[in-house]
């Protein structure tokens, strides 16, 4: 990290408000049928969202494997979904696909705004955004006519320190922590899956994990005292242990982090493992609160 990053690393650790603009997908829904539509194809149980709410779902395929982690707001009869990029059509494609077989509707908003996302501060007030409370920190879509200049005064964070700040805040992202290959109990977000709702895309095979007690492997942190290129984990008698996915300095721990698969039975904060010839400890997420 260099001396720049590392000054307003400082400062956002410190408290100091900043933002960072991301490129993150916005998706509406509504019409007289789009409660049970969505309960068919999301994790979570849309029917107990109350108006101004939100949550966190994901849409599962068949093999209960992930296809996008979602927020879901509610506005009056409309549902706005926001989610990364990367998974933008896949969300667009899995929602429009079944507009012709009942009463709602789809449209993909993203291009009509800029997601910006902020620290230790909330927006600046801008008419017409939609805002999300987000697992990281508030984010919202402005619309793309407004100009960067309503937030003047916060440091904004290149997308280099935002990596390590993601890192320390354990979420990850799709293509690189998560993919199409995760089940979607693996990734361990709270409320994230309604087990008492109806029947959804995926749900048998959610729910046999669920009800079996734990997933094989599960995402957490590792800490160590050196860089690591390396991503197979090992127990320390040389047994597979997982994988790690996103790695990082944490200037704050002075350690390197990682993002990591483990194996259900090293998943204990304090287990000592090794990737390559480094050792690791299995720590909870995040990092730093």
């Amino acid at each position: 990290m260099n001396e720049e990053n590392t000054k307003i690393y400082e400062q956002i650790r410190s408290g100091s408000p900043g933002y960072i603009a991301l490129p993150r997908a916005l998706i509406a829904v509504w019409g007289k049928e789009a409660v049970p539509f969505l309960d068919g194809m999301i994790t979570n149980d849309v029917k107990t969202l109350a108006d101004g709410q939100e949550m966190l779902a994901a849409f599962p395929n068949a093999q209960g494997r992930l296809a996008a982690v979602v927020r879901v707001l509610r506005q009056g009869d409309r549902f706005l979904l926001e989610t990364e990029d990367a998974t933008r059509e896949k969300v667009f494609q899995n929602l429009f696909r079944f507009t012709f077989a009942g009463d709602f509707f789809v449209e993909d908003l993203s291009d009509q705004y800029r997601y910006f996302e902020f620290l230790n501060s909330d927006a600046p007030a801008m008419p017409g955004s939609v805002g999300f409370a987000g697992q990281f920190s508030p984010g919202y879509f402005v619309p793309a006519r407004e100009m960067v200049s309503h937030v003047v005064g916060i440091h904004y964070i290149p997308h280099k320190l935002y990596e390590t700040l993601r890192i320390e805040s354990g979420i990850p992202k799709y293509g690189i922590d998560m993919d199409e290959t995760t089940i979607i109990p693996e990734l361990g977000f709270e409320g994230m899956i309604s087990y008492k709702k109806g029947c959804y895309i995926g749900q048998e095979i959610i729910a046999r994990i669920h009800f079996r007690g734990h997933v094989a492997k599960r995402l957490t942190g590792l800490v160590m005292d050196k860089e690591i290129t390396e991503t197979d984990l090992t127990t320390v008698e040389g047994k597979n242990a997982g994988r790690v996915t996103s790695v990082a300095y944490s200037p704050r721990l002075e350690r390197t982090i990682a993002l990591a698969y483990v194996r259900y039975d090293h998943l204990a904060a304090g287990t000592e493992l090794k990737v390559g010839d480094t050792t690791t400890t299995v720590t909870d997420l995040p990092f730093i609160r």
